[in-house]
């Protein structure tokens, strides 16, 4: 089981960046797959991008593919979200999750069983 802390969300202006972070708790942590979901009011929790364990294997959201870049620091426990060229529609709060499944990067959400308590992004137009 890892403890899962967001920050790094904030108030931006379309087409501007931001890099979210994710500060991650256990020993186990290095064997996680770990992924970014986010959920705008009214709507699903959606899938964002997910990294497997080594970093070898990334998964996007076809909507923000070339834009957003996952990545982690096994011995910083951390895991950020780069985001460029941001969109209104980008607007949601963000979620980091966790998969014991080492090698997935599945979109599923119920494959991701540790959440942390999310951080809001919001892109004005």
């Amino acid at each position: 089981q890892v403890h899962l802390v967001e920050s790094g969300g904030g108030l931006v202006q379309a087409g501007d960046s931001l890099r979210l972070y994710c500060a991650a708790s256990g020993q186990t942590f290095i064997t996680y797959a770990m992924a970014w979901f986010r959920q705008a009011p009214g709507k699903e929790r959606e899938f964002v991008a997910a990294i497997s364990w080594t970093g070898g294997t990334t998964n996007y959201l076809d909507s923000v593919k070339g834009r957003f870049t996952i990545s982690r620091d096994n011995v910083q426990k951390m895991v950020y979200l780069d985001m460029t060229n941001l969109k209104p529609e980008d607007t949601a709060i963000y979620y980091c999750a966790a998969s014991p499944l080492g090698s997935t990067t599945e979109p599923d959400s119920y494959t991701w069983g540790s959440w942390g308590q999310g951080t809001q992004v919001t892109v004005s137009s």
